[in-house]
């Protein structure tokens, strides 16, 4: 019980219930590994050119867009007794993401894997938002930046396993090499394995945990359920001229795609503009008529009055993201391309840099582990959460760069080394910072709002850059490194301006 409130308060978590807590991301980020590290090679082992790439991975971050806030909204107000509130979305997602990860590779055309691609990362996002307000529910305040790093710690170790299965397989003598138009046995057995790995693992946390119910979230002081006309209020004071210039500005976007010739991705990045100008237009004219906030009134009223920490932690996500995205899509052809002297997606040499890709993926979520475990909360501890996350972004800054100075592909593992201490803090220190600041009541959502900062930078990267590389750098991938390297030091820049709770 708690001296000053003589409120009673979460028991403290040992080892065993941080485990437990978050042991089923461990399954799903083994997906996200597989997904991220073989679908370049899935795609174009089924005829998708290098422009293609950006275009075929909009369908994660899109995906990530509409289900986060959705989901986050809707396990906020899910009660189903002893079934929980954010396990029931755990298993749902669970499901359908191994169902995706069996059919994945032997998917006949390009159409399928890319349709099969919507359908992994919607699974996936199903599971993974109310992971992320599972550990503010079932922690005490002061326990979030070590739940958030166990967390952490099981997202590399997951992401090590799925990134590396491939690279193991052709060692144990599984064939890395495929006819026209087909994927190795290798990508094919990670994947088969990748699904029951991450069922078994979703079900571990939803067997071994329970969840504190309305009651008992009002007995530990955090309101179990939200104001709900706070939403329409903050949205009724709103002018519809904002709407209308989003609206106005996807206009413009879509308009400069025809006239400046610019890659049809674009179109998307105008749409969707256009999509949350007339969305919002909605929810504010039904405010001011008084009716009831709904679902979309509650999301777009709750994204425009969102907590000061969490406007300061959007200009770091956008960057910072950025920075992943442009490395998750163009690592495959900048290291086949650079390193290992291969262009051609069926050669049995660009094969063989792509398994080396899962090894450096491997590796720095393995650095991501040890760093999340050992360094984060020891020195967050010291220095605060925002001044240890902008450290760290600057390691990854450098490990991006260095992509330039090596030569020896070998040596690309220590350039991994700082992007898997910018991925360790990447995944704890933003959460752990608002699981501090943001009203209980209203974490779901949040932490699904949140995912908006994530997102629109992947949408962003997926219909301007390849734009950009067209225009200034046609068939030389290795300059999407820098590009990296500069917008992480651009988040580790704006990381100082975010104020803690």
């Amino acid at each position: 019980m708690d001296q000053v409130t003589g409120r009673l308060e979460k028991p403290r978590q040992g080892w065993a219930g941080l485990w437990n807590i978050s042991f089923g991301f461990f399954g799903i980020q083994i997906g996200f590994a597989l997904q991220n590290a073989n679908m370049s090679r899935v795609f174009q082992s089924l005829g998708a050119s290098l422009d293609d790439l950006p275009a075929l991975w909009v369908a994660a971050p899109l995906t990530g867009l509409l289900v986060q806030p959705i989901i986050g909204f809707m396990s906020d107000r899910t009660w189903l007794g002893r079934f929980g509130r954010r396990r029931p979305y755990f298993v749902a997602g669970a499901l359908l993401a191994a169902l995706s990860l069996l059919l994945m590779p032997i998917a006949p055309v390009l159409l399928a894997a890319a349709a099969l691609l919507w359908m992994l990362d919607a699974s996936l996002n199903i599971s993974m938002e109310p992971f992320r307000a599972f550990v503010g529910d079932q922690l005490h305040r002061d326990q979030h930046t070590a739940g958030y790093a166990v967390q952490t710690a099981f997202i590399g170790a997951g992401a090590v396993i799925g990134s590396i299965f491939p690279y193991l397989l052709e060692h144990w003598g599984v064939s890395n090499v495929a006819g026209e138009g087909a994927v190795p046995d290798t990508v094919r057995w990670s994947f088969w394995a990748g699904g029951v790995a991450l069922f078994l693992a979703v079900m571990w946390t939803v067997f071994t945990t329970r969840e504190y119910s309305p009651e008992e979230m009002r007995s530990f002081g955090e309101q179990a359920e939200e104001d709900r006309g706070d939403a329409l209020r903050t949205l009724a004071t709103r002018s519809l001229l904002i709407p209308i210039l989003w609206g106005a500005a996807g206009g413009l976007v879509i308009g400069l795609v025809a006239e400046l010739g610019l890659e049809k991705e674009v179109y998307l990045l105008g749409a969707l503009l256009v999509l949350y100008g007339l969305l919002s237009a909605i929810a504010i004219a039904r405010a001011k008529r008084g009716l009831g906030a709904g679902m979309l009134g509650s999301l777009v009223g709750d994204f425009s009055g969102m907590p000061p920490v969490m406007k300061q932690l959007a200009l770091v996500q956008f960057f910072s993201w950025s920075a992943l995205f442009i490395m998750w899509i163009n690592t495959t052809p900048v290291v086949a391309q650079n390193f290992f002297g291969a262009s051609d997606p069926d050669s049995a040499l660009y094969q063989k840099a792509g398994n080396w890709v899962g090894v450096l993926f491997a590796v720095y979520n393995g650095v991501a582990a040890v760093a999340a475990l050992l360094v984060l909360p020891a020195l967050a501890k010291r220095i605060g959460k925002a001044r240890t996350h902008a450290l760290c972004l600057l390691a990854g800054a450098l490990g991006y760069a260095s992509f330039f100075l090596l030569r020896d592909p070998q040596h690309l593992l220590l350039a991994e080394i700082g992007v898997g201490i910018a991925w360790a803090s990447i995944l704890a220190m933003p959460y752990a910072i608002l699981a501090s600041s943001l009203p209980q009541a209203k974490l779901g959502t949040y932490m699904g709002l949140f995912n908006i900062f994530i997102v629109v930078p992947q949408l962003l990267v997926a219909t301007v850059m390849g734009s950009i590389m067209k225009a200034f750098f046609p068939a030389e991938p290795i300059w999407t490194m820098a590009f990296a390297a500069g917008v992480m030091g651009l988040a580790a820049v704006a990381t100082l301006r975010v104020r803690e709770a």
